[in-house]
C-alpha cells in the first residue's frame, strides 16, 4: 500500500515517493493488456527491455568474477505455474523483487543509462593502454530498446526525489541535496530475512552527468537511512574534490554509527 503521500499518483511523483503500488499496478495492467495477446508475450516484451539495459547477463566488465544476475522469462513461470499465471502472480518483479536478481554493478550501470538518456558504455576499470587502443567494447555506446523520451521522465522523477517539488521526496529528507549541483536519485529497500538492506542509485549533474553511483549498505534498513547520505557524500567528493565542512561533520557522524543486527553490532 501507499505510505507518506496522497494517491493516486502519476509517474513522476511515483518515482519521487517510491510508490510501490504505482509500479505494481502498472505491471499488472500491462500483463493483462490485450495488445500483447497473453501474459507470456507481455513478459517477453518486459524482459527484452530489461536485458537491453544490461540486466540478466554479464555486462562484460574487465574485472574478473562478474555475476550475471537473473531476469525471468515466460518459461520460468510456465514451469512453476503449469502455464496458468498472470500479472498478479508475478507482481513483485515490478519493484525488483521476486525472481529478479541484479548486481550492484548493474544498478550503477542503470544509473548511468538513465543519466545518458538511453545508452551506456560497458563498465571498465582500465582507462588507457600504453601503445595500444582500448578495446572497442569499452568505447562504444550500447543503446537500449527504450526511447529517449521515457528516460527524460525518469530523470525528472529522480530529480523530484531530491528536490521534493512533488511533495514527499525520499532522497531530500536524507540529505542528497548538494549546493550548486542538480543531483538525481532513487532510494531502495532490499527486503531480507533479517534487517533489510539500504540501497540508493543516483547521478549528477542532471543535464551534464559526470558520475553515476550505486550504494548498498547491508542491514541498513530504508534506502534513505544510509544509502542516500553515503551516496551524496561520495558524489560531492568526486565532483568537488573535497567535502564541505558540513559534509565533513556528516561523514564523521556516519562513520561512527553502529548498525544493530539482532544482538550484534555491524
Amino acid at each position: 500500500g501507499c505510505h507518506g503521500h496522497g494517491s493516486p499518483l502519476p509517474l513522476i511523483p511515483a518515482i519521487a515517493t517510491s510508490c510501490n503500488a504505482y509500479f505494481c499496478w502498472g505491471l499488472y495492467r500491462m500483463f493483462g493488456d490485450k495488445k500483447y495477446g497473453s501474459p507470456q508475450n507481455a513478459l517477453t516484451v518486459w524482459k527484452d527491455h530489461m536485458v537491453s539495459q544490461g540486466f540478466g547477463y554479464k555486462l562484460g566488465t574487465d574485472l574478473p568474477g562478474e555475476k550475471r544476475g537473473f531476469i525471468p522469462n515466460a518459461g520460468v513461470y510456465d514451469k512453476a505455474y503449469r502455464g496458468s499465471w498472470n500479472g498478479l502472480t508475478v507482481i513483485s518483479i515490478s519493484i525488483g523483487q521476486g525472481e529478479v536478481l541484479s548486481t550492484p554493478l548493474q544498478m550503477a550501470n542503470l544509473a548511468a543509462t538513465i543519466a545518458n538518456r538511453g545508452y551506456f558504455v560497458t563498465p571498465h576499470i582500465v582507462k588507457d593502454v600504453q601503445d595500444a587502443e582500448l578495446d572497442s567494447t569499452y568505447r562504444e555506446r550500447r543503446y537500449t530498446s527504450i526511447d529517449r523520451s521515457y528516460y527524460e521522465e525518469i530523470v525528472e522523477g529522480m530529480r523530484a526525489a531530491v528536490t521534493g517539488v512533488t511533495g514527499s521526496a525520499t532522497c531530500r529528507i536524507a540529505g542528497a541535496i548538494l549546493p550548486g549541483v542538480e543531483v538525481c536519485g532513487k532510494t531502495g529497500t532490499a527486503q531480507n530475512r533479517g534487517h533489510d538492506h539500504s540501497a540508493f542509485i543516483g547521478f549528477a549533474p542532471m543535464d551534464k552527468p559526470k558520475i553515476a553511483i550505486a550504494v548498498y549498505v547491508e542491514n541498513g534498513g530504508w534506502g534513505a537511512t544510509y544509502g542516500v547520505p553515503y551516496g551524496a557524500l561520495m558524489m560531492e567528493q568526486y565532483l568537488n574534490g573535497k567535502l564541505s565542512p558540513a559534509s565533513e561533520e556528516r561523514a564523521e557522524e556516519m562513520s561512527n554509527r553502529v548498525i544493530m543486527y539482532g544482538d550484534e553490532e555491524r
